[in-house]
């Protein structure tokens, strides 16, 4: 049973995970394009179906620690130290995600779409829509930032006996 847990844990981390933060990371540039030119449909569409992918992707995403979860309660390590940080650091990551990046993402693309305002800076509205994608890049950068740390501390387990 723990090997078919883990197997969905790892399956549900790959098709879940992986597709959030590629159209995370794919969205601020995506953004940047359509307020470029703003008559381009096609770029809008792309900021869009991206902004989509995170949502729905998001959702499915809650798999992957429900079967994190009953894999370490089956394999007796919920106690373990990497676990917990993982756990932790999982939460954070679902917490970004949720709070900062998906919200962000909205704001820009009510704004791309013209439904938005955008914060006046200097340099005018251009210039406030560019930072806001940079902001939004940073942020995304630091949920991948974590995912990448709860994958690492995944595969070499610290303090684990299995050798690796």
């Amino acid at each position: 049973m723990t090997k078919f847990l883990l197997a969905v844990h790892v399956i549900a981390a790959i098709v879940a995970v992986g597709p959030v933060t590629v159209a995370a990371s794919m969205f601020p540039p995506a953004a940047r394009r359509a307020f470029g030119a703003p008559g381009d449909a096609d770029a809008l569409a792309t900021t869009r179906l991206l902004h989509r992918i995170c949502r729905v992707y998001a959702v499915v995403g809650v798999a992957v620690p429900v079967f994190g979860f009953a894999t370490a309660s089956n394999m007796g390590v919920l106690g373990d130290t990497w676990l917990i940080v993982s756990i932790v650091l999982t939460a954070l990551a679902a917490g970004v995600l949720a709070l900062l990046v998906l919200p962000r993402q909205s704001a820009v693309l009510e704004t791309a779409e013209g439904n938005g305002v955008v914060e006046e800076a200097p340099g005018g509205t251009a210039t406030a829509a560019r930072a806001a994608t940079v902001r939004l890049a940073m942020v995304t950068g630091i949920f991948n930032l974590l995912w990448a740390t709860v994958t690492v501390l995944m595969i070499i387990r610290p303090g684990s006996t299995t050798g690796a």
